[in-house]
């Protein structure tokens, strides 16, 4: 669907789609044609723009109105409910507009773990500029325009906050796929399945012993949920009186002996962090006991990678050629 929508150089903003959808629905007895939205917006300036060429194709792709063969346009039953307000109109037009892209490739590669990460200081999910490309600039312009993405206040990262107001619409469609692709190749599907499902009832145990530990603390957030990048999975507090997020949690889990793997990166971040970073082991076989507190070992870059009561295999090397 993205790359239907690539010619038009502009698919609509809040201000056009609810002058319409208004004349759409309380002029129902009139039989409207695409002549005649074309008539009514004709050399007006709408929040900028003057070229409405590739609004009416995105409403009828998101199944907001429906042109029959003869040019008619008539609005969906269901969203004549939702323009009460621009802003009502607004977040019902998001909801189609995600729901509509659930199965568009492109759509999910923009909104993929590879572009997504956590900002712990504003609690909210991000997205790089670079995901969307020129070629799909227009869809981008489109969810700025619609406050989907804010510009991120650090100008110098490149990047976008992806409003509060649609975290639910982004959970509900997003999110499912971007923990689907973080299963790997075909052959260890079900493998790698098993150690997600472990790794996710691990990190929601953590996240549930936090907040208990903390007395519900607003502001505990589960990274991990979203990005996969970051080096740990949950941004929490050392105690209740801490004002920003300073104890940062990667969580492990195991059967038997404590183990767990650490990935390079976590390495680099635990060695930045220090006395901030914490690793939380917990055993997959006490998860569901209400008293059960996991290991939790702070500075593990000190007090397991330089220390001798761990013992340190090498599972994997990079060779490359000088």
């Amino acid at each position: 669907m993205l790359i239907d929508l690539r010619p038009y150089d502009n698919l609509g903003t809040p201000q056009y789609f609810f002058e319409l959808f208004c004349h759409l629905k309380n002029e129902s007895d009139i039989i409207w044609k695409i002549r005649d939205v074309e008539q009514l917006f004709y050399n007006k300036n709408v929040n900028g723009r003057t070229v409405f060429d590739g609004c009416l194709v995105l409403a009828q792709k998101i199944n907001v109105i429906e042109i029959d063969k003869l040019g008619n346009i008539y609005l969906n039953e269901v969203f004549k409910d939702f323009l009460f307000s621009e802003k009502q109109m607004s977040d019902k037009f998001i909801e189609f507009l995600f729901l509509a892209l659930n199965e568009d490739f492109d759509f999910h590669n923009i909104f993929s773990s590879e572009h997504i990460s956590y900002d712990i200081i504003y609690h909210s999910i991000q997205i790089n500029n670079s995901a969307f490309t020129f070629k799909f600039s227009n869809f981008k312009q489109l969810l700025i325009d619609f406050e989907v993405l804010h510009v991120h206040p650090t100008y110098e990262l490149r990047k976008y906050i992806i409003n509060s107001r649609y975290k639910k619409i982004f959970d509900k469609i997003i999110l499912p796929e971007i923990k689907r692709r973080k299963i790997g190749v075909v052959e260890f599907m079900k493998s790698m399945e098993q150690q997600q499902i472990n790794g996710e009832e691990a990190e929601k145990f953590v996240l549930n012993f936090e907040k208990v530990r903390l007395n519900n603390k607003i502001g505990i957030d589960w990274v991990a949920e979203y990005s996969i990048a970051e080096g740990y999975d949950i941004a929490s507090f050392k105690n209740a009186e801490s004002k920003v997020n300073d104890l940062f949690i990667e969580v492990k889990s195991f059967e038997g002996n404590p183990y767990f793997y650490w990935s390079r990166n976590e390495i680099d971040i635990s060695r930045i962090k220090c006395k901030s970073y914490y690793l939380y082991l917990v055993d997959r076989r006490k998860i569901k006991d209400e008293k059960y507190i996991p290991i939790m070992i702070e500075n593990p870059y000190d007090n397991v990678l330089n220390n001798d009561d761990w013992l340190k295999q090498v599972e994997k090397y990079k060779i490359e050629l000088k």
